[in-house]
């Protein structure tokens, strides 16, 4: 990026993870302080200017593997987080969860609060983790402006997925868009969040996804989806 963007860098808000290294069987997540700390170096080293936001990457990873110091490993890892933004290395941090639920019981008034929370957003995201995300999102007070979603389409827009369900219904005037621009809209949503990261390799896909941004949710439909999802969750057998 900084080769191809060069002095357009920048103009860019610049946001990065650390918390998954090269391992002998391929990648690993850690949660030790020094090599989160190291990595946070290396990025802005790489970048060649300081990143404005540093996530730590899926650390329920870590967690699930450790039952007795979880909630040490996390503070100490979002310790190690917060002292690089006291060292001027990165702007601010935050913690990115593909299941946020891990997390809940591993966090009080001492551990460290990020300045932004990044979760799975969007219609194919279970209401086990949508709860999960409201619950963290309260637990650390955050505000929506610090939540961003990701992930919208469960990993491709073109997914046969996209073409069973017609998500404009859960917009004011859905007719004005695409199926794919009001499931990227809907998940501002599910959960409610600020920002919802995509890719950038297709600037004609990222237009689109930018024009739908217009659009207006329907509240009721929105909470009578997720009444539904409540409602399916619980006749799911145990």
């Amino acid at each position: 990026m900084a080769r191809t963007a060069g002095d357009l860098l920048p103009k860019f808000t610049l946001s990065t993870k650390v918390g998954y290294f090269p391992g002998r069987d391929g990648g690993e997540h850690c949660l030790n302080p020094v090599r989160l700390r190291a990595a946070v170096e290396r990025a802005a080293d790489d970048l060649g200017r300081e990143p404005d936001l540093v996530f730590l990457h899926n650390p329920e990873h870590s967690l699930r593997e450790t039952t007795s110091h979880g909630r040490d490993m996390l503070a100490q890892a979002c310790a190690a987080l917060d002292n690089s933004v006291a060292k001027g290395l990165c702007a601010a941090w935050g913690v990115a969860s593909w299941d946020p639920s891990p997390l809940l019981d591993l966090i009080d008034p001492t551990t460290p609060r990020p300045s932004v929370l990044m979760v799975r957003a969007g219609l194919l995201v279970g209401i086990g983790t949508l709860d999960a995300a409201d619950a963290l999102i309260k637990a650390w007070d955050l505000g929506n402006r610090t939540v961003w979603g990701m992930s919208p389409f469960g990993g491709s827009a073109g997914a046969p997925v996209w073409a069973r369900i017609d998500p404009r219904v859960f917009l004011r005037d859905g007719s004005r868009f695409s199926r794919v621009q009001a499931a990227f809209r809907t998940a501002y949503h599910l959960p409610r969040v600020d920002s919802v990261a995509v890719g950038t390799d297709d600037p004609a896909h990222l237009g689109e996804l930018v024009d739908a941004l217009v659009g207006e949710f329907e509240e009721r439909t929105i909470r009578e989806y997720r009444g539904l999802l409540r409602d399916r969750s619980r006749d799911q057998p145990v």
